[in-house]
């Protein structure tokens, strides 16, 4: 592997900020520009939302950010993954693999310091090509269409609906 997943730290702000901003075109297409928005992004860490930097192996660099959001335990035991890729890492392929080490967590039980997950969603904006290959890439299946499921840029969103279970990953090889 050619990254590493690990929890965002106070630490990481600057470099999460410049990434962030190295990106905004990029990212702004489809989710908010918040460079400065690290030290939120941490106090709301918790039982409902946990967050996962992708950093390169080489170089310590930021690939991205996923965050494992709306994750409700009991007979659920659900979560909706939301991710944004950095340049200079982005269409590289490491992107991808940080997500595979993120789904493998969320499914990985609680005991060996995974969050015991059943299932996984993927919400993409029809628009959004490389997210909804991603998706594909990690082996989640369309199960819809939503209308104006998120609000983002002053607009109401449509997105496409991707999910995936424990039982059906490891997702197809890439």
């Amino acid at each position: 592997m050619r990254v590493m997943i690990r929890a965002p730290r106070a630490d990481d702000t600057a470099a999460y900020a410049e990434a962030v901003r190295r990106s905004a075109e990029h990212i702004g297409r489809w989710n908010p520009v918040e460079p400065d928005g690290l030290p939120d992004l941490l106090k709301r860490q918790g039982s409902g939302l946990r967050t996962f930097l992708i950093l390169d192996r080489e170089t310590g660099g930021l690939v991205g950010k996923v965050n494992v959001a709306n994750i409700v335990m009991s007979r659920f035991c659900s979560a909706t993954l939301g991710y944004d890729s950095y340049l200079p890492f982005n269409g590289t392929g490491r992107m991808t693999e940080g997500m595979r080490l993120v789904v493998d967590r969320c499914f990985s039980p609680q005991s060996a310091d995974g969050l015991g997950l059943h299932r996984l969603e993927i919400n993409v904006q029809p628009e959004n090509e490389r997210s909804i290959a991603m998706a594909k890439r990690l082996g989640f299946r369309h199960e819809g269409f939503s209308p104006r499921m998120l609000f983002l840029q002053c607009e109401w969103r449509d997105h496409e609906r991707f999910a995936l279970t424990a039982e059906e990953w490891p997702g197809v090889t890439a």
